[in-house]
């Protein structure tokens, strides 16, 4: 008797539309995530980390957005918030990590007050964009720290003192904000927190003394943060242009269009897929040098820093093009709201949003 193998790509796609439907990752695809490691892909080896790094997570990224784009983003966001395991207390991390089910979720804003106690830190405050907060187990937290009286503390230079907390997830409220139209699966909901404590060894700050870390763990974080951005979009525009390339072609079956109507939109798709395709080129080989330069040479330079993120941005901008440019030919379908290419034209567009990717230049 034959058995049936489905790809994790099938399953995701079997579920995208109920994932939509909840809010949230459906329960299938939870467990693929927690069986696959992908939450833990940045944590170090040591913590029960995947092992990949990070040429690898970048192209499995492309991949899972391309699937579908609240998985990818959901992943990248979480699995990015717990690349903060290097920076944290180690036996602190190994707690957190020892549950098989852990995922970060946070904000990169400064939302909170943090006032020093003997017992730790006085905490108030209020995040939003918190990607995958309905899964997440542990929340960060960047918060201005104060003196009793209310004034800042300041640091040498005489700038406000920033200090990143762990939060758990029974100490936070989600708030249910996330009331825009794509990327609905990430549950991208606010939280907040009211007069708590927490204790000194949940404080963390992203600087050169990492407490644990696999080899290229220290890859700088903002070009971290643009390129595993940039790859979903990247995937889901993949994506779109699969799906509008079948539709179109599907309805010209129903002789629609003449010869020279079908040429101007094969020459439209084509313009669409060389740009995304040329970029997406320019990028992995502007990314891999930088990751040759760190591994072999110790540091990246900064002309190689700003190229790669330069070409990221670029990147994100042609990906959004192309579903812009190519959107009329697809029919009444992409415009309903439960179709998959509207789903996935949807999240294109809102994760083109992202403060990281707003200008090209």
């Amino acid at each position: 008797m034959d058995t049936v193998i489905i790809t994790w790509q099938e399953k995701v796609s079997a579920y995208a539309a109920q994932s939509e439907q909840i809010g949230a990752l459906h329960p299938e695809i939870l467990e693929l995530v927690y069986q696959e490691n992908w939450f833990k892909l940045f944590v170090p080896e040591i913590y029960g980390g995947a092992g990949k790094k990070l040429p690898e997570i970048l192209r499995l990224e492309e991949e899972l957005a391309e699937a579908d784009g609240s998985l990818g983003w959901t992943v990248t966001l979480c699995a990015g918030a717990a690349w903060f395991a290097g920076f944290l207390n180690p036996e602190l991390a190994t707690e957190i990590f020892a549950d098989r089910q852990v995922c970060f979720a946070g904000s990169g804003a400064v939302g909170g007050v943090a006032i020093e106690t003997e017992n730790g830190y006085l905490i108030n405050g209020y995040w939003k964009y918190a990607s995958g907060a309905l899964h997440a187990t542990i929340f960060t937290a960047n918060c201005s720290l104060k003196k009793t009286d209310g004034t800042d503390l300041l640091d040498e230079d005489g700038n406000p003192v920033i200090m990143s907390f762990i939060l758990k997830k029974d100490e936070v409220e989600i708030l249910s904000g996330w009331s825009y139209f794509g990327l609905i699966a990430t549950g991208s909901h606010a939280f907040e927190v009211k007069d708590l404590i927490v204790p000194k060894n949940r404080t963390f700050k992203i600087n050169d003394n990492i407490a644990v870390a696999d080899e290229g763990f220290d890859y700088p974080f903002l070009q971290l943060a643009e390129t595993t951005l940039a790859v979903n979009s990247l995937g889901m525009a993949q994506h779109f242009i699969r799906l509008v390339e079948n539709s179109f072609f599907s309805r010209t079956g129903l002789r629609r269009y003449n010869e020279n109507q079908i040429a101007f939109f094969n020459a439209e798709l084509d313009k669409c897929k060389l740009a995304v395709e040329t970029l997406k080129l320019q990028f992995y080989h502007a990314f891999d040098e930088s990751w040759n330069q760190l591994i072999y040479a110790g540091a990246i330079d900064n002309e190689q820093l700003e190229t790669v993120s330069r070409v990221s941005r670029k990147l994100a901008h042609a990906c959004r093009r192309a579903a812009d440019t190519l959107f009329p030919y697809c029919g009444l379908e992409a415009a309903k709201k439960e179709s998959e290419i509207n789903r996935v034209w949807r999240d294109i567009h809102t994760a083109s949003q992202h403060a990281l990717l707003t200008f090209e230049i």
